[in-house]
């Protein structure tokens, strides 16, 4: 007998975006997350990848921590499992939420930090890989936010010595390429009930 996959388990497991970590997949299980909300999180995660890689070739001698980053990716929005409305609509009540949720289920704060922080790219003490997620969160639907990508801009010409327009450049074609892809990942989490 063969049971029809669930509205959850098509959006974590189904064709498409890199699968999430399995860790957080039972999390999301565990939550009974929406499936639009399971979506977004691959898509993002999957964004996260494509940045990560673009990064390594380009600056291989940046420290960066390329798991933390993913799994901020795959997690930031979970809050929202709590906050429903936000999933159609704005608010930030999902941000501190999710990373109370995230520590409740034993997420350490390190990594629990992402579902606060990718909404808060502006305060002084965030780090690049706050930045590089909040960056996925928004390039996966070709939404080009100019203060977002300076501050990572700025960053790595910090960290690459290159002048910051140089750096902007190879980020600009970089964000370009990937946005490319906005029209079919915006079809993939539409495809997915709330």
């Amino acid at each position: 007998m063969t049971t029809t996959p669930t509205p959850l388990h098509r959006a974590l497991h189904g064709p498409g975006p890199r699968p999430l970590p399995d860790a957080v997949v039972r999390l999301l299980q565990s939550l009974d997350a929406p499936p639009r909300l399971a979506a977004h999180l691959r898509l993002v995660h999957d964004v996260a990848h494509e940045l990560l890689d673009w990064l390594e070739r380009r600056h291989p001698s940046l420290q960066v921590d390329r798991e933390a980053v993913l799994f901020g990716a795959a997690t930031h929005d979970i809050g929202k499992t709590a906050h429903l409305g936000e999933l159609l609509g704005p608010g930030s009540a999902h941000e501190e939420a999710g990373r109370r949720l995230l520590l409740a289920h034993g997420v350490a704060p390190g990594l629990a930090r992402f579902a606060a922080t990718h909404a808060t790219w502006t305060l002084p003490d965030v780090g690049l890989e706050d930045l590089l997620v909040s960056l996925a969160d928004k390039i996966w639907k070709n939404k080009r936010v100019p203060e977002l990508e300076d501050l990572v801009v700025r960053r790595l010409a910090e960290a690459s010595g290159r002048t910051v327009w140089e750096e902007f450049l190879d980020l600009d074609d970089a964000l370009t390429a990937v946005g490319e892809a906005a029209e079919e990942r915006l079809a993939f989490q539409t495809a997915h009930p709330v």
